[in-house]
């Protein structure tokens, strides 16, 4: 089938969702051995939602999410090792070991989170698209929530404002079906999320989002929009999760049967498809990266088990400037 899409970009794609599957299979590894404590959300079945993103947007464009964090978060260029020291707790995490899986952060690569207020990262994320115009840079900024925030009254304010003020922001709405335990059909008559946008007069679209190229393809429009100052967009990128909501949740909730149906569709075994049909790789190049993936994420968990706790002294730091506060010493 033809592909405007390039031997380069199947074999990253394949490369960086291989990562991010491993990476996380690893973290439910962990946290079963109770070397990562707290909550933790997999992205594992959503991996094409990051890599379509990644070839479709600059280093320098803004990207900020939810709690399902870890794989936007890599492909958004912060190390296996920062995210797993972060997991664990540790000094050398991306959020110095205080935030934990829900709230990665790296101000050098432009991800701003990982939040853990469901539907908290729409104002935010709209916070930031403002600066950068107000800025008058031509950044767009990458906003994403889940079918479960699309039911909070932030995002309906946030809409308007972004459509009255023309922000150049890229709303997306990963809609794996289920907002926790309960399905886009027990919480809303609106089945396609999308249409939400519809009420504001601001661009919405349905992307599929176990397919690479329809995730590139959609959000490519959506910042070359915002670039260009034809404001937000709205897409719903439907994708599905494998794993339960957190490594607390069974998933009881739906059958086994939906479930293999949609790892029919696993994007990364699409991608895999391609690549050896164009004969773009051998099997021995495939092996060598998968092997480069095995010990990156190895190398990852001995990174994180290595590396020291924070010290005591930073309970308080990074909470207040002392630009902004004076009055507030160590």
């Amino acid at each position: 089938m033809p592909t405007p899409f390039g031997k380069e970009t199947y074999l990253y794609w394949y490369e960086i969702m291989l990562l991010l599957r491993k990476f996380e299979e690893k973290a439910g590894q962990l946290y079963g051995m109770q070397k990562i404590r707290g909550f933790c959300h997999l992205y594992i079945g959503q991996e094409a939602i990051a890599a379509g993103m990644m070839t479709a947007i600059r280093d320098d464009d803004n990207v900020i999410t939810a709690y399902r964090d870890h794989g936007l978060a890599i492909a958004k260029g912060i190390t296996a090792n920062a995210c797993m020291a972060e997991l664990y707790g540790k000094a050398t995490g991306c959020s110095k070991g205080k935030g934990g899986s829900m709230h990665f952060f790296s101000k050098e690569k432009r991800f701003f989170g990982g939040h853990g207020i469901v539907g908290g990262q729409i104002g935010l994320g709209a916070g930031i698209a403002f600066a950068e115009q107000y800025q008058n840079t031509d950044r767009a900024t990458i906003c994403y929530f889940g079918d479960g925030a699309a039911r909070q009254g932030m995002l309906h304010e946030v809409f308007n404002m972004a459509v009255l003020w023309q922000l150049p922001i890229v709303f997306i709405c990963e809609n794996n079906h289920y907002a926790m335990g309960t399905s886009v059909e027990r919480t809303s008559k609106v089945l396609d999320i999308y249409r939400l946008a519809d009420a504001y007069d601001m661009p919405g679209d349905s992307v599929d989002g176990m397919s690479c190229e329809e995730v590139h393809k959609g959000i490519d429009r959506a910042v070359r929009r915002a670039r260009e100052k034809g404001g937000p967009t709205f897409l719903e990128i439907k994708t599905y999760r494998y794993r339960g909501h957190s490594m607390s949740d069974p998933a009881k909730y739906r059958t086994k049967e939906e479930l293999e149906e949609y790892k029919e569709k696993d994007p990364i075994n699409q991608v895999l498809k391609m690549i050896l049909d164009s004969k773009w790789a051998t099997q021995e190049d495939i092996d060598l990266i998968n092997e480069k993936v095995k010990t990156e994420v190895e190398e990852s968990v001995k990174f994180a088990e290595e590396s020291p706790l924070p010290d005591d002294s930073e309970l308080y730091k990074d909470i207040y400037t002392d630009e902004n506060y004076p009055y507030i010493t160590d």
